[in-house]
């Protein structure tokens, strides 16, 4: 697993000076509104985003929160910092987020935007966010997953391979069925399908 996550680390290193340009298109069409609506859900002072990759998500948050952000991956952090320099409320690491150095139940928030189909093991990555997000606290996901429709479930097997060659990134990721591997409780789960069935806004309350 530790040369998996090489593997990806050193894929997302290589593609941090033009990841924004290459995600460009999407963010203007569709994933600034899923974004706006997502940050709508952050309760609490404490948040946690994981996997900031490029900070992205850094102008959403408000300056009464105490931000922290990881990525695993130096070089998109360093695009971050970037980013952050006029922002006191964000603190950003290196950190993997299957093995995070934080004290447990941390965190009033927890977010991701489309990191856990690129997590080598998602289920440790998210007991992970289970265990530093407080009891009682929330995590939301902006997540891509497989679809649940037969055909189209099946053709996102066969074609996994080259996104997952590309990127280190999964298009079939079953992350509601992780969710519960992870622990959280599927009554404590809800979930808005914002294309298709396939990108969903997952709503989380963390009970222990």
């Amino acid at each position: 697993m530790a040369e998996d996550n090489n593997k990806i680390k050193n894929r997302y290193n290589r593609v941090s000076k033009i990841y924004d340009l290459m995600e460009k298109p999407m963010e203007s069409m569709l994933m600034d509104d899923w974004r706006k609506e997502l940050f709508e859900k952050i309760e609490g002072k404490k948040i946690l985003e994981v996997g900031v990759g490029t900070g992205k998500n850094l102008e959403f948050y408000s300056t009464d929160k105490e931000v922290t952000g990881i990525d695993f991956s130096e070089k998109m952090l360093e695009k971050a910092k970037n980013k952050s320099k006029d922002k006191d409320h964000v603190t950003l690491m290196e950190m993997d987020a299957e093995n995070m150095t934080f004290e447990d139940n941390t965190f009033d928030t927890v977010v991701t935007s489309c990191v856990f189909c690129s997590v080598p093991d998602p289920v440790k990555g998210l007991k992970e966010i289970r265990r530093v997000c407080k009891n009682g606290g929330k995590v939301i996901m902006l997540e891509h997953m497989r679809s649940n429709k037969p055909v189209v479930g099946k053709i996102m097997d066969r074609i996994n391979f080259i996104p997952l060659h590309i990127w280190g990134a999964n298009i079939n990721r079953q992350t509601l069925k992780n969710l519960q591997e992870a622990g959280f409780n599927k009554e404590d789960t809800t979930y808005k399908n914002v294309w298709s069935d396939v990108v969903k806004i997952i709503e989380i309350r963390n009970k222990k």
